[in-house]
């Protein structure tokens, strides 16, 4: 459903029905769109169940993540000289 602010503040409550029905209101001014509003996003915010579903379909569900991450990026000293922090500081002083 698309309406102007206008319609919007006078039809409000039949913008807030759509939305409980599911649907999205596009809120435009001059023809721009400036809000939506719609049924709120569900409370977890990560479907694990599907983020598990594409894991397995590209082949990654067995990949075991120590072959994947090497040791050496858990130290820090590893991750300061790749970021060249150190560098940083030495050019300041």
């Amino acid at each position: 459903m698309k309406m102007s602010v206008r319609d919007a503040r006078a039809q409000f409550a039949a913008a807030i029905a759509a939305a409980e029905r599911g649907e999205r209101v596009l809120i435009t001014r001059n023809g721009q769109a400036v809000a939506e509003l719609g049924p709120p996003s569900p409370e977890s915010g990560l479907d694990w169940a599907a983020l598990e579903a594409f894991r397995r379909a590209k082949g990654w569900a067995e990949v075991d993540a120590e072959q994947v991450w090497p040791s050496e990026f858990d130290d820090p000293d590893f991750s300061r000289r790749a970021l060249m922090l150190d560098r940083e500081q030495a050019d300041s002083v």
